[in-house]
């Protein structure tokens, strides 16, 4: 009897194990790792004559992991060109928002693109940066990315990785470019980037936006502090030797740009903020969570008995606004909701709390506050090439900022209104 049950125990074990394999072997047939190309595209002559420019992001990189873990080879770039104090985020301070703000100069408010996971009421649809649908969905997506920009002027451009870049924003994407995944080795993208630039003058992008999420995932999983966060920035560092010295082969002039979305901070994992009691969810959609919940009202009459009463709960444990009265640093209240996808209703928490809805634990690392309230959502801006400066030094500024450094760089003029201004381009590029 023992024996018996043993044996189907067994058989159980490995049935379940070759229907696992079996899964994760159609998973993987299913990730798309081929490089895309748009056809029938050239530059133009006169966008032939323009330099390049490579922007770099690493995700979730702090303002001073550079220091803190010793990353030597980026000492040593920032040195030879631009260096800012720090690059401050949009709010809120998550990836998806902040990578497409990189590339547009807006704040996520007004290119739409509000959070990573986010609830429409115009479209009642949500946008979650897990749903390829969604993520490919260009309607969701505001403003002129860069790569839309360079291809209006015929000049080309290639992403490998870059939020927006899988949808056909204004009907274009980069003439290159990857559907998002990470089963691709670095060398094996470091080659493409190479081979992109070795292809004739009339095939070779001039703009190509590169990603790298290493740094992020060793941060949320264990913290900014971790021994496993330092060696995922000194891994980073080497990588980008290995990138810079294998384009540096190629003898063309090549500007950088190493930036990131944003900071990260240790959070509070063991007193956690469950949804206010206040909160009637037959009367709102809840969207969120962490450190800034969106409550989208179904009736508009609940909003200002539930702010009311929101307020009276708080007891100090987290901010409680109306869209209409959010903080104007914010860039993300009523005046500033372009494609009217902010709540109603909006609860913020202060460092180190968040608010969390899962009987599991949260991750130790996080990052989305209020940028202008907590330093460590601060990131790094470092740029070097021929057409930057060397040696400068420059105080924090916004990361709306960036988008015109680029657009400069590669002399594309733009009649769209951004964010961002011109007043850093001055400040860090070289005069022609």
């Amino acid at each position: 009897m023992f024996a018996a049950s043993a044996y189907l125990c067994s058989m159980k074990r490995i049935t379940l194990f070759m229907l696992a394999l079996l899964l994760s072997g159609q998973a993987w047939a299913q990730v798309d790792t081929a490089q895309h190309v748009e056809p029938g595209r050239r530059n133009s002559p006169e966008q032939m004559q323009k330099p390049y420019v490579i922007m770099i992001s690493a995700d979730g990189y702090r303002y001073d992991y550079t220091d803190k873990y010793n990353a030597t080879y980026l000492k040593e770039l920032r040195e030879q060109g631009v260096q800012a104090e720090s690059l401050v985020p949009s709010f809120p301070s998550k990836t998806f928002p902040n990578h497409y703000t990189l590339v547009t100069g807006m704040y996520p408010a007004t290119h739409g693109l509000i959070n990573n996971y986010f609830y429409d009421p115009q479209r009642q649809e949500h946008y979650s940066m897990r749903d390829r649908k969604q993520v490919e969905d260009a309607h969701w997506y505001g403003g002129v990315p860069l790569w839309v920009l360079a291809e209006q002027n015929q000049m080309l451009s290639a992403s490998y990785y870059w939020v927006g870049s899988e949808a056909p924003v204004q009907n274009t994407r980069p003439t290159y470019w990857f559907k998002y995944n990470e089963g691709i080795p670095f060398e094996e993208r470091v080659k493409t980037v190479v081979k992109w630039l070795n292809l004739p003058e009339e095939q070779r992008p001039h703009l190509i936006t590169f990603y790298l999420p290493e740094v992020d995932h060793a941060g949320h999983r264990f913290g900014p502090d971790a021994p496993e966060t330092a060696q995922a920035v000194k891994d980073l560092d080497e990588r980008l030797r290995q990138l810079t010295e294998a384009v540096a082969a190629t003898g063309l002039p090549v500007n950088y740009l190493f930036v990131s979305d944003h900071g990260m901070i240790q959070i509070d994992q063991e007193n956690t903020l469950p949804l206010p009691a206040a909160v009637d969810t037959a009367k709102f959609l809840v969207s969120g969570g962490g450190m800034v919940v969106e409550l989208h009202a179904k009736d508009k009459k609940a909003i200002k008995p539930t702010y009311k009463k929101l307020k009276r709960e708080a007891n100090g444990a987290y901010q409680v606004y109306t869209k209409g009265n959010l903080p104007k640093h914010l860039h993300y209240g009523k005046k500033a909701d372009k494609y009217k996808r902010v709540g109603d209703i909006l609860l913020l928490t202060d460092a180190p709390k968040v608010f969390h809805f899962s009987s599991r634990k949260p991750s130790p690392g996080t990052h989305g506050y209020d940028p202008q309230a907590v330093k460590e959502m601060h990131t790094v801006f470092y740029a070097w090439g021929p057409d930057f400066k060397e040696g400068v030094k420059t105080s924090s500024f916004s990361n709306v900022q960036v988008y015109d450094i680029v657009a400069k760089l590669l002399g594309l003029k733009y009649s769209h209104k951004i964010d961002g201004d011109d007043n850093i381009s001055k400040q860090v590029l070289k005069q022609k």
